[in-house]
């Protein structure tokens, strides 16, 4: 996502200036290919740019590129601005503002929908949380990514709403493989299946996305079924936090922690049909 994201900055005119990862060979190819310096350190990208842009995997990642000892974005930061594009827990959106102020940086967070061509193509759906005059900002360069973006409030409540997303598309994508899985072990023909699926009210945006890879085992990776069980457990805390009961994400989530504890997390989330399609999978 990150590559892609400054492959289409670097096409509208942007000067990319730095890029790190932690898999130095990957940021070394990167960089070689949008003309960009690859980093050693998290504090040189913080040198080198005014604007920059984390995608990281988890809390504890971004928790670790915003320490605040030793290396981290954090250095130097003074008047910089971070957008934040990882799905995380809101407080850790919250957090990561707080750091950002006590340095005098500010600190966004641009929650991704859609996937890697999107992020390629500027046509990401943007959910963009925090100060108001940040957002402001950078609403010119977040425009030339998105084909939509949204404003949704103070750090932490872009997270909500994602977490929202990311949770009711994860029971669409289980509900859809067992659908899917039924019809295979019904003998019915899973092309007609699907084409009846999409004119009636079983029709989803993952059918679209999904449906054909699930029939056809083709399960390269665009959002993994490892990031799937995180988000679904971060959908899961906030409920348990509200007092909710919501027994549909729950037994989605189990079904992405079965998925992962069975080797299949690097598959993309539509391989959670291999556990519904009948011998597919143990």
């Amino acid at each position: 996502m990150g590559g892609n994201m400054a492959r289409r900055l670097k096409d509208c005119g942007y000067a990319v200036t730095a890029v790190y990862d932690a898999h130095a060979a990957t940021a070394r190819e990167l960089a070689a290919e949008i003309g960009a310096e690859p980093c050693k350190t998290l504090a040189q990208v913080t040198s080198r740019a005014d604007l920059i842009f984390t995608v990281v995997t988890d809390d504890a990642a971004q928790l670790a590129v915003f320490a605040e000892s030793g290396d981290s974005l954090l250095h130097g930061a003074r008047g910089k601005i971070f957008a934040n594009c990882a799905t995380l827990t809101p407080k850790v959106h919250v957090e990561v503002e707080r750091r950002a102020r006590l340095v005098g940086a500010q600190s966004l967070e641009c929650c991704m929908a859609s996937s890697i061509p999107q992020a390629r193509s500027g046509k990401l759906y943007l959910m963009c949380g925090g100060d108001r005059t940040a957002f402001e900002r950078v609403l010119a360069v977040l425009e030339k990514l998105s084909s939509t973006l949204c404003y949704i409030g103070p750090a932490g409540s872009a997270a909500q709403v994602k977490a929202l997303v990311n949770m009711v598309m994860n029971c669409n994508t289980a509900a859809l493989a067992e659908g899917l899985g039924l019809g295979q072990a019904l003998g019915l023909d899973l092309d007609m299946v699907r084409e009846v699926f999409a004119q009636t009210g079983a029709n989803s945006q993952v059918l679209k996305t999904d449906g054909e890879d699930m029939q056809n085992r083709a399960h390269d990776c665009y959002f993994s079924g490892a990031h799937a069980a995180k988000d679904s457990g971060i959908a899961h805390r906030l409920a348990q936090d509200c007092g909710l009961r919501l027994p549909l994400a729950q037994a989605t989530k189990e079904q992405y922690d079965r998925m992962v504890a069975l080797g299949l997390g690097g598959l993309d989330k539509s391989g959670i049909a291999e556990l519904t399609f009948k011998g597919r999978h143990a």
